[in-house]
């Protein structure tokens, strides 16, 4: 028997082969061919009713429930997707964007409806800045269990922190900064949710109560935001893995020394605890802390002298120091010459402005040197023949001694100029002193 002609031979193929791909192509893994799931779908509607767009945006403009259009195809913000284990017949939404989040864009108003919590399959939820008032959904952590990111900030949110927020394994990023949001930070917010990365909880106000000790055993927490709001008593040490805090403008207190002596920070990159009531020393440990750049103490009650560490050495990475308005005396280290910018500013110091701060200022390391309002005695004069950087600057004004012009041509708006601090003042000391 003659072989097949080639041509019959592919077709044949192709009939044998055709069952298998109508089977691939009709089978669940599709998800263009399903339809969102029907209470999504109802979720999504109560979402419309309950949040408007304000003059200038138009974000809801193709939400059209009317036409029969797929919210999956063509809802702004709305993102879907298929599981084929939880609906295996139908489409559920992942990830919800309210608003655009354009610069010109004066975004949403209204509350968030209950029912938004029946957006089970969200892994991500944002509502950027605008107006949505009202608490937030109390079932929120009870039912969207895949929650990965919740960013609902700049708005006008009301209320606590639901504690069913300390439900959620994947969440790696909480972002409530900016609204009217009161009460206490849940504990479990730190103890139960295991991924926590980023914590954004800045410019509140009424969030209050004590940090909780559970926020030193949040293992994964790299990023941190507290400030601007009322929280009170001790910091607890920070968790290893930190790299930004920031708890500054509350009324936080006692000793900084617990915090920074009890564990290692080998992380840690930026500190602001400005505009608190910390009281005694500056630990000497801090300042060694490997990958510190900022360290930002201003406006507390710190006292006594500043040291450095004399077993550990300075951070090299130390990109600003503000430790002003506080109530530090005596001669501050030489080895913060290093700083490319130092705040000393509204302190007690005495003595002399040390020389090495005033060459690393005309040799260009430092770019800030702030030293008025205090009680030094006396100021180096610059390296010979050598002109400030035009980008530098330097302030002296206000100390026990008549300042030299380079000391005070850098002074920033509103210092004493070349004025000495009062005789009477600097005669019974740092302490007697009025800043």
């Amino acid at each position: 028997m003659s072989p097949p002609q080639q041509p019959f031979f592919l077709l044949h193929l192709l009939l044998l082969l055709l069952p298998h791909y109508l089977f691939l192509f009709s089978s669940p893994q599709s998800p263009p061919l399903l339809q969102l799931l029907p209470a999504d779908r109802e979720a999504l509607f109560d979402i419309r009713q309950s949040l408007h767009d304000l003059p200038g945006s138009s974000f809801f403009s193709n939400w059209d429930f009317s036409s029969g259009s797929e919210p999956c195809n063509t809802f702004t913000g709305v993102i879907c997707s298929y599981d084929s284990d939880e609906e295996p017949n139908f489409l559920q939404v992942s990830t919800l964007t309210l608003g655009t989040g354009l610069v010109d864009s004066p975004g949403l108003g209204g509350t968030l409806p209950p029912s938004i919590t029946n957006l089970t399959a969200l892994t991500e939820l944002v509502v950027y800045p605008g107006r949505v008032s009202g608490p937030i959904p109390a079932e929120i952590g009870f039912r969207l269990l895949r929650l990965r990111l919740l960013s609902i900030s700049g708005n006008r949110l009301l209320g606590p922190i639901p504690s069913s927020l300390s439900n959620l394994p994947d969440l790696h990023t909480l972002d409530l900064g900016q609204n009217h949001l009161q009460g206490p930070l849940p504990p479990s917010l730190f103890s139960s949710n295991p991924n926590l990365k980023v914590l954004l909880l800045a410019s509140n106000g009424g969030l209050c109560g004590s940090l909780p000790h559970e926020f030193s055993d949040a293992a994964k927490l790299l990023h941190v935001d507290l400030r601007s709001n009322s929280l009170t008593g001790p910091l607890p040490p920070p968790p290893a893995s930190l790299r930004f805090l920031s708890a500054a403008f509350n009324s936080l207190s006692g000793p900084l020394s617990p915090a920074f002596t009890t564990s290692p920070l080998p992380n840690l990159e930026f500190l602001d605890l400005s505009g608190n009531a910390f009281s005694g020393e500056v630990p000497p440990a801090i300042f060694s802390l490997p990958e510190l750049s900022s360290l930002l103490l201003s406006r507390n009650n710190l006292s006594g002298q500043l040291m450095v560490a004399p077993q550990a050495p300075l951070s090299s990475s130390l990109s600003v120091v503000d430790i002003s308005h506080n109530m530090l005396s005596g001669q501050p280290p030489e080895a913060l010459a290093t700083a490319g910018s130092l705040y000393l500013n509204d302190n007690h110091f005495t003595g002399t402005v040390p020389t090495e701060y005033i060459n690393s200022i005309y040799s260009g390391t430092m770019t800030t040197l702030y030293a008025q309002n205090n009680f030094f005695t006396d100021i180096s004069p610059p390296p010979p023949s050598t002109a400030i950087p035009a980008s530098a600057s330097l302030c002296a004004s206000y100390n026990c001694m008549v300042p030299p012009p380079f000391a005070t041509a850098g002074c920033p708006a509103g210092a004493r100029g070349e004025l000495p601090r009062p005789a009477d003042q600097c005669s019974i000391g740092a302490g007697g002193g009025d800043d």
